[in-house]
């Protein structure tokens, strides 16, 4: 692999930092005063470079609930 350009590493590493912490996107995004499409968009510029980026991580939107008779 081909060392990254100053951007592709800045991109990654919030996209890395946002991961590890296991937060949305949209909420890291908020938290750093990052515009989100240009998250979303280095995110998509990086997989088609065959650069890996790491997984989302997506809240659950439903629980599970049992409920008692």
């Amino acid at each position: 692999m081909n060392e990254l350009t100053t951007t592709q590493a800045y991109w990654l590493g919030h996209l890395f930092h946002a991961s590890s912490r296991q937060l949305a996107l949209s909420a890291y995004a908020e938290e750093q005063g990052l515009d989100l499409a240009a998250l979303l968009a280095w995110e998509q510029r990086l997989a088609v470079q065959n650069i890996p980026v790491p997984p989302r991580h997506r809240p659950m939107r439903f629980v599970a609930v049992e409920v008692a008779s």
